[in-house]
């Protein structure tokens, strides 16, 4: 699920293509994603961000990805079953990734690229056993 608030920061189209990077990665790792972009209520990103992401359905298996792009603000919140497959490096490479997307105004590009990093990252890793 994508949320956009205020202003039209990604056209109709960019929002089709966010929400099936969202479809490919929740089949990818089976984890739900929601993406905000715009304006965080308040000073702290962090806590804005967080009190979204206990909104959600299922924040345990949830991951809310936040940008405010007038802050220069990514916030990315993982709830605890995500976790435990998505270390808080995995977090910050894709935050890294996305970033320097976005600065080089390429907002759906970046959206679409942490995600997919992020799914990749949260994947349960197959394990054999002797």
């Amino acid at each position: 699920m994508a949320h956009v608030a205020a202003g039209e920061l990604l056209s109709q189209a960019d929002r089709l293509a966010l929400d099936r990077a969202i479809r490919l990665a929740e089949q990818a790792c089976r984890f739900e994603f929601s993406v905000y972009v715009g304006p965080a209520d308040g000073d702290d990103t962090r806590a804005w961000a967080t009190r979204l992401h206990n909104r959600l359905v299922a924040p345990a298996r949830s991951v809310l990805v936040l940008v405010d792009p007038r802050r220069r603000v990514t916030e990315v919140v993982t709830g605890g079953d995500v976790r435990l497959h998505l270390t808080d490096a995995e977090v910050e490479l894709a935050v890294l990734a996305m970033s320097s997307e976005f600065g080089a105004g390429n907002l759906l590009g970046g959206l679409q690229r942490g995600i997919a990093m992020l799914a990749e990252h949260a994947r349960p890793q197959n394990t054999l056993h002797a």
